[in-house]
């Protein structure tokens, strides 16, 4: 009889299976002849003929023949997989299994089984380190004896030989796919042409190297990975660090079921080692056995320092998307919108460096917005979009300040101001002066913009920074250098490397408050601690020339910092103590409008010989004594908030400063 013409590989597939499984059914329909002394079953011919028929309508290899040249099975190891899913496919399977050994309860397949009714018997197939167990392709159920356990097909390799595929269950929760970009920019798929030529110029798939990509963009670095994949036919998985096992039989689990996945997938893994701790030995050990023993290619991000392994390695560089592509990238999201912001994607360009996800994401947020409201100035609202989307990971790190401060706010005599103002400047049209006007091409280093605000404390250095956040509209993110510095070799470095990785998305303005403790004078090399500690003051120095946001460092004592740091700053502002004239400017401006107020005299009131951030003290705490008293704001109120804030400065209230007041 000839068979039904098939229309797909999974007909054939399924066809082919069943003639061999009808083949598997017969060798142990042979076994119980033989356990029981009566005629071997007829039809083997006919099977064999049905079987020939089956494998030549394939017009690629059946699964089963797949498997066996990837995992390089034995034809006896072969007819173990068979027997094997015989049993979960074939009712009839249990039973000859339990007349074959002579006893109704064992209706399992074991070894023993195997080895008497298969041809090509050979005992190296039951050993750990042969395919069947090491590549956990079956499962052998606890017993006394080897030979009599229960032999059980894995799951995975059930579904895939009946041709149908999908991620191993015990690996699904462990994993997330990263599916290849529509669109990738050039830059990232010439480094994923790069990676899919060392793969297929390799000297074979156990020797193929790992792939090491570094750099700040993590989108990115996936792109280029699930581009290398579909350029040579594979998926990509990505497994984060924390759920490899630290304990050794569960980590050797883990590696086996992914050397499975790889070859049933067929495909490969990305380790994400960008958020591993360096303190943490056990894991970072656990991790690089598992890169280490992995049999095939894999790939590993990280940020910036190597991960060092013991086996052949592809390092490649992932470079932020350029301008144009950043460009593209906002066309293709905005759609038709992106001619209508007349250039203003370039003036997003100039100051947010984002990825691929987060500029979809913005682009997506814009159109809601427009379809919503069409008249909304949807320039100003992607601006803000691009601000959110660059927070998240610097939010960790540092402490945003949220600003509503305006020039009005800040008293300054004029050339302090008009620094304040030329910094700004240089921040709003730095685009035009490095990209448009060319001084990028000229020198690529020494581009960012860095400041030091010196004089004593509440003189306004902070809410300078804070004029400026809300004047360019840009977030502000004070740095706390208590927790940056760590006394650990290495780890003052490591932290600065993630705040100004995870600001440059943004440019954030970065405020290194009070920052005499890390940016005094460097001290001559006595030890080994002095060495470092010079290693990461030249770590940030050129973290700033290099950062293109702001940083500012703000001091109480500029006369302690070091000259040669001192000259690799753009700008130095110095905020003096405030005299008579700027006191009283700032009294008139401190109470907002809505603040009653009683005979309130701030030339009298400028006698007190504070810092602004003294007088904002007094006057919200005499708000407080005034509403506490249902009264309007008078001297007399300002008065007890000032003795008060006196005493806190350890200082005694002249009478040069308050005769006159009652």
């Amino acid at each position: 009889m000839t068979s039904a013409k098939c229309t797909t590989w999974v007909e054939a597939n399924h066809r082919c299976l069943s003639a061999e499984l009808v083949l598997a059914r017969l060798r142990l329909e042979s076994q119980v002849a033989r356990v029981n002394r009566t005629p071997a079953p007829d039809g083997l011919a006919e099977a064999e003929r049905h079987f020939a028929e089956a494998t030549a309508a394939l017009l690629e290899p059946a699964a089963l023949d797949q498997l066996c040249q990837a995992f390089r099975l034995s034809e006896f190891e072969r007819e173990i997989l068979l027997l094997a899913a015989g049993l979960e496919m074939d009712s009839r399977f249990a039973g000859l299994c339990a007349a074959a050994q002579g006893d109704p309860a064992r209706n399992h397949l074991t070894f023993s089984l195997a080895l008497a009714a298969c041809p090509h018997a050979h005992w190296s197939a039951l050993t750990p380190t042969g395919p069947l167990r090491q590549c956990r392709l079956i499962d052998v159920a606890p017993g006394p004896l080897l030979a009599t356990s229960p032999l059980r097909l894995s799951e995975r390799v059930l579904h895939y030989l009946a041709g149908v595929q999908g991620c191993d269950e015990q690996l699904a929760a462990l994993l997330e796919h990263v599916s290849t970009a529509d669109d990738v920019p050039a830059t990232h798929r010439a480094l994923a042409e790069r990676v899919a030529r060392a793969w297929i110029d390799g000297p074979g798939a156990s020797a193929l190297p790992l792939v090491q990509l570094t750099g700040p963009d993590s989108a990115g670095k996936r792109s280029v990975a699930a581009a290398a994949c579909s350029l040579v036919g594979i998926h990509l998985w990505r497994l984060h660090p924390h759920v490899v096992p630290t304990v050794a039989g569960d980590l050797e689990t883990l590696l086996r079921l992914c050397e499975r996945e790889a070859a049933l997938g067929p495909c490969t893994f990305l380790v994400d080692a960008e958020t591993l701790d360096s303190n943490d030995a056990t894991r970072s050990w656990s991790l690089m056995r598992f890169v280490e023993q992995f049999r095939g290619p894999i790939f590993v991000t990280t940020r910036e320092r190597p991960f060092l392994v013991q086996r052949p390695t592809v390092c490649v560089a992932v470079p932020r998307f350029t301008k144009d592509e950043q460009r593209n990238l906002w066309r293709r999201a905005l759609g038709g919108l992106a001619e209508s912001l007349n250039g203003q994607v370039d003036h997003l360009l100039g100051q947010f460096s984002l990825d691929a996800p987060a500029i979809g994401a913005a682009g997506a947020d814009a159109l809601r917005r427009y379809e919503e409201a069409p008249a909304a100035d949807l320039g100003r609202h992607l601006w803000d979009v691009c601000r959110r989307q660059a927070r998240p990971r610097l939010d960790g790190l540092a402490q945003r300040i949220e600003s509503k401060m305006t020039w009005d706010d800040l008293v300054l005599p004029e050339p302090q101001q008009n620094l304040l103002r030329e910094i700004a400047g240089q921040l709003r049209r730095r685009t035009k002066v490095y990209e448009t006007w060319g001084f990028a091409d000229k020198c690529s280093r020494g581009l960012g913009l860095s400041a030091l605000f010196a004089g004593p404390s509440g003189t306004g250095k902070t809410l300078a920074a804070e004029v400026l956040a809300n004047e360019l509209r840009l977030d502000l993110y004070r740095i706390d250098l208590s927790q940056v510095v760590s006394k650990y070799i290495g780890e003052t470095e490591k932290n600065l490397r993630s705040i100004f990785d995870a600001a440059d998305e943004g440019s954030a303005i970065l405020l290194f408050d009070e920052a005499d403790a890390l940016f005094g004078k460097r001290s001559e090399v006595k030890d080994s601690h002095d060495r470092y500690a010079n290693i990461e003051i030249s770590y940030l120095l050129q973290r700033m020339e290099d950062y293109r946001g702001l940083a500012i460092l703000t001091t109480n004592l500029k006369n302690v910092l070091d000259p040669a740091f001192m000259r690799r700053l753009r700008f130095v502002v110095s905020f003096p103590f405030p005299d008579a004239v700027q006191r009283a400017l700032i009294w008139r401006r401190i109470f907002p409008v809505d603040t009653p107020t009683d005979g309130l005299v701030p030339k009298r009131l400028a006698r007190l010989n504070v810092t602004g951030g003294n007088i904002r003290n007094i006057a919200l705490n005499a708000a407080f004594l005034a509403a506490d008293a249902d009264e309007p704001v008078r001297m007399a109120h300002v008065l007890r908030a000032a003795a008060g804030e006196y005493a806190k400065l350890e200082k005694h209230l002249t009478e040069a400063e308050i005769g006159g007041w009652a």
